[in-house]
């Protein structure tokens, strides 16, 4: 096991790592920018090390520094959370060649499935099923107007090096495909310094369905179920939930094995999520994440299985010691993400919380590192935190959150707690009938403000 973890993330998640380095008994070091200085995770950690000025890219995303504070702290293993660094195979290469573990995949995969054009074809070479479309990067308008008439509008470009909706465009006719694609190739060149983009079928009302997946990087893997994320707004995930109201036990059953088994096959190191549109009974791969996602503990509540401590212990080498039959799925969860921002129009409110009361009582979860006084900084993203409810049913599972999000009260600055307020009266969300386009088709229709 490893002495010592530096934790390159900042937030939530950070706090998050460093609870579990606890349980383990590893010694933390927490990083920080000037302006996370009076951080929870810096509070709490038994080391801390400052690696440079608020922006992300004088710090979090600083090699060099972060190199530095494992060199001055005497770490030997590095933990990325989410975002930032952690998809960065480079980043991984560079902490081996300096002896110190990246708690994550192994370069190659990193590198693999952050091209979404190379990892769709690995997935289809995987038996993983895919969205029909471009086999690469499409090259000029023309052949993409003829990929696009063999698939049938409506279709999707997207950017091949990124995500988050950024150099993603629906175009409905061959008119709209001209103008579509210079600012999806415009949007990628600017984003990810790569403009290649590939085409896909356009479904029109699917939903997320995300597949947690476990290995030990020595040909052992398992499935830890799925998460619904289909509520999202501008391609940003809002609200997620395990196991979805879409799927019954055949479906979840099979899609998992079809995953784990492709990750045995490839020896996948760490946790990861592999992500489809599921529309009309059929899967269609979109993605994999090799990170620890911001929605775990959804799967954590309805497993008992804690992918952190899971996560650091087959990254220091040892196998895997759950089997798919030793998973067991109990309950329904649901998680909301706290954001500091306004809940009509997403402006985002940084500021100082002057009250701050999370809720309690059984089955709720609250993960933040904020506090009553803290000072939310405006450089970086606006998560507050995540409310994770747990009940025996979903029914159980919605009267707690309501009961929840009653009881929370974040002041000083605006929040989205009115939003979820909102969509846990809402009858489509009781009865689980919703896709990935009705957030923002009910916020549209003013749902919100009335």
């Amino acid at each position: 096991m490893f002495d010592k973890i530096l934790i390159a993330n900042r937030g939530e998640i950070a706090l998050r790592v460093l609870r579990a380095c606890k349980e383990l008994g590893i010694a933390t070091v927490a990083v920080h920018s000037t302006a996370d200085e009076d951080a929870m995770h810096v509070r709490l950690a038994d080391e801390s090390v400052c690696i440079g000025p608020p922006p992300a890219k004088d710090s979090y995303l600083n090699i060099p520094a972060l190199l530095a504070a494992c060199e001055i702290t005497g770490a030997d293993a590095v933990h990325p959370g989410y975002g930032f660094l952690s998809e960065n195979a480079r980043f991984a290469e560079i902490l081996a060649e300096h002896n110190v573990h990246f708690i994550g995949p192994r370069p190659e995969h990193i590198r693999l499935m952050g091209d979404k054009i190379a990892a769709k074809r690995a997935a289809e070479q995987l038996g993983i099923p895919t969205v029909p479309g471009s086999e690469g990067g499409i090259g000029s308008d023309e052949e993409a107007r003829r990929l696009a008439g063999e698939t049938g509008f409506p279709v999707m470009v997207k950017a091949a090096a990124g995500g988050g909706g950024r150099g993603m465009k629906v175009i409905r006719s061959e008119a709209d495909l001209p103008s579509a694609l210079a600012m999806a190739r415009a949007e990628s060149k600017a984003a990810f310094g790569d403009d290649t983009l590939y085409l896909e079928k356009y479904l029109e009302r699917p939903r997320h369905i995300e597949i947690q997946v476990l290995g030990d990087g020595k040909g052992r893997a398992i499935h830890l179920g799925e998460r619904d994320c289909s509520l999202q707004r501008r391609h940003q995930k809002v609200w997620e939930e395990g196991p979805s109201p879409a799927l019954n036990t055949t479906a979840r059953d099979a899609i998992g094995e079809t995953v784990a088994r492709a990750m045995r096959e490839i020896k996948y190191l760490g946790v990861g999520t592999v992500e489809f549109l599921y529309d009309d009974g059929a899967f269609h791969f979109i993605e994999m994440n090799t990170r620890i996602q911001v929605e775990h503990p959804v799967t954590e509540m309805i497993t008992g299985i804690d992918l952190i401590l899971e996560q650091i212990r087959v990254a220091a080498g040892n196998d895997l010691q759950l089997g798919q039959d030793g998973v067991k799925f109990h309950g329904h969860a649901i998680e909301c993400r706290i954001n500091a921002e306004n809940a009509v129009s997403f402006r985002p409110s940084p500021g100082k919380i002057i009250h701050y009361h999370p809720p309690g009582g059984l089955g709720v979860r609250v993960d933040s590192a904020v506090y009553h006084g803290y000072a939310i900084p405006p450089f970086y993203d606006s998560l507050v935190g995540k409310l994770i409810v747990h009940g025996k049913t979903r029914v159980e599972c919605l009267m707690r959150l309501r009961r929840a999000l009653d009881e929370f009260v974040i002041d000083g600055v605006e929040t989205n707690l009115p939003l979820f307020r909102a969509l846990a009266q809402e009858k489509d969300i009781i009865d689980g009938d919703y896709h990935i386009h009705w957030l923002e088709e009910f916020l549209a229709r003013g749902g919100l403000a009335s």
